[in-house]
């Protein structure tokens, strides 16, 4: 009897979720029929052709059609195995499934596959092991008695970003940094509260901005008041697929407090007008990582011109003092405007060399940087005075050491739940590059999102059909605490530094914190967590 896969008409961002899926999702070779499904599309092919491709590597003629991501580094997660001791090998795997990182893959998993039970899963996996000695995807596969099995590939990219090493690592990590960071003593008072809002009322204004020489048009919401025209310009830029909302809250909060706040919203940029069809690594091109950043600055030059002509705002934006926030894909831009360095040549051999199960979600939008043509790049704007990076994706780009030529002070949030950028590798490593002052916001539990209006969601990750995001309520401390820890932060620009300096202490965040909701600012890691990070990063 022959044995089909169904292979569904997806991006490749979604094949290798389905990858990771499948490497650790075994029984969707072992049936007759494998359903990989991606909204109404499905297409048929051998399984014997797969399993052949596995072995050697060689493309059938029927599977031509998939040669784009039929890659070596497919074939790897196919064949990846993890060895056991003969006498151990069950009972290793026994233990590892009943375990709750065990279970909560398996949950992961059942999610992509929800036609099979925890039963059959947990069942292929210990038939395999005993059979083999050895866990590989294939392995698994022969080991499932099911005839055919259907796979959601969204939810698969799901469990992709779920499976690799530098979330679990941050998870290693979550108790010692729990544990470890300094939490402040109770008891702190204050004759003001930074995250209450201001006496000022908050006039929003839209504009929109044409490039003409980069062909990029640029909406910009502007919130402001009776502006102090001395206090810095603050710029908010959001994340890959986010727009200027993401962060309205923060930005209205701000300008009642008397500072003038500009969110932009970048173009989302693709190639042909769509979602790059079969590489991960192609999300966006990869000059987007230079127009983004250069987006901020043209829109400076605009402002200034703003600056001096009659009018409202005349006289109250503060172009040459710019204070920079950004999330995720923004945050990077902030680092990037307040004078890193891309280290491309180091980001070109991360991407080359490492793995599927060595990068993240963050990891596949660097990668697009690396068909830049240069090895080292700047791209400072001396305009900008201060940066906050939030949940920043900055694990690769800047190499090594290319933090270490940010010229401002700097702020960064990390949450240990995040499964897009990990705090390992996205947060926590690069923060031991950053030159003083620095600040280290840490939520203990939060993800990736977590700081988002709650009022301007929108996309399949903000509503956490790929991965589980912890929003809303449940996380209005972490909000409350950005706001008054930012506010404190961008006042350091301004003759009221001293006034809000105790809010930018240990005291504060835990002020704010909860039971459930441990957060933490520091200024340093401590010698243990450092030296962790140092270890694990030669790993």
């Amino acid at each position: 009897m022959k044995r089909f896969v169904s292979l569904k008409t997806l991006g490749h961002s979604f094949m290798w979720g389905a990858a990771l899926a499948l490497s650790a999702v075994a029984p969707s070779f072992a049936a007759e029929r494998l359903n990989l499904r991606f909204g109404p599309f499905e297409q048929s092919i051998e399984v014997a052709d797969l399993e052949q491709f596995a072995q050697s590597g060689k493309v059938s003629t029927s599977l031509q059609l998939y040669t784009a991501i039929l890659t070596p580094e497919f074939r790897k997660a196919l064949t990846s195995r993890l060895e056991l001791d003969p006498n151990l090998g069950t009972r290793i795997v026994e233990d590892l499934l009943k375990s709750p990182s065990g279970q909560q893959v398996l949950n992961s998993i059942r999610q992509a596959a929800p036609e099979l039970s925890l039963e059959t899963l947990q069942a292929g996996f210990w038939l395999a092991a005993r059979q083999a000695n050895q866990l590989d995807a294939i392995g698994v596969i022969k080991a499932i008695p099911q005839d055919t099995v259907t796979i959601d590939v969204t939810q698969a990219l799901g469990i992709a970003s779920q499976l690799n090493f530098s979330y679990w690592k941050t998870q290693g990590i979550q108790s010692l940094l729990t544990n470890s960071l300094p939490a402040g003593n109770p008891g702190f008072r204050a004759e003001l509260d930074p995250s209450a809002p201001g006496n000022q009322p908050v006039r929003e204004q839209f504009f929109s901005f044409f490039d003409d020489q980069r062909n990029r048009q640029l909406p910009v919401d502007l919130y402001w008041s009776s502006t102090n025209p001395q206090a810095p310009l603050i710029v908010i830029a959001p994340g890959f697929e986010a727009n200027r909302k993401f962060l309205t809250y923060l930005a209205r909060h701000l300008a009642s407090h008397g500072f003038t706040v500009a969110a932009i919203e970048h173009p989302f940029v693709t190639r042909g007008g769509a979602l790059p069809a079969l590489n991960p690594d192609r999300l966006v091109p990869g000059t987007e990582f230079i127009d983004r950043p250069k987006d901020v600055s043209f829109l400076l030059d605009r402002f200034a011109e703003l600056n001096q002509q009659p009018g409202e705002l005349q006289g109250k934006l503060n172009t040459q003092k710019v204070s920079m926030i950004g999330h995720s894909l923004g945050g990077y831009e902030a680092l990037a405007l307040a004078g890193a360095e891309l280290r491309i040549d180091e980001l070109r051999d991360f991407c080359r060399e490492s793995g599927l199960l060595e990068r993240v979600p963050a990891d596949w939008l660097q990668c697009a940087a690396a068909e830049l043509p240069q090895n080292r790049i700047s791209i400072r704007d001396p305009r900008i005075v201060q940066a906050i990076a939030l949940n920043p994706a900055i694990g690769q780009i800047f190499g090594k050491e290319g933090l270490k030529s940010v010229a401002t002070p700097t702020m960064i949030l990390t949450s240990t739940d995040d499964r897009l950028a990990p705090a390992f590798t996205q947060q926590l490593q690069p923060f031991l590059q950053l030159p003083t002052p620095k600040y280290l916001l840490t939520a203990i539990g939060t993800t990736h999102l977590s700081v988002s209006d709650p009022g301007n969601f929108s996309g399949a990750v903000a509503q956490g059909t790929l991965v589980k995001e912890r929003r809303g309520k449940e996380v209005e401390p972490l909000r409350r605490l950005l706001q008054g820890v930012t506010l404190a932060f961008v006042q350091q620009a301004t003759p009221a530094a001293k006034t809000y300096q105790p809010f930018l202490t240990p005291d504060y965040a835990r002020s704010l914190s909860k039971p459930e909701l441990p957060m933490r600012l520091n200024t340093e890691l401590p010698e243990n967590i450092t030296r962790w990070l140092s270890l694990a990063s030669v790993f």
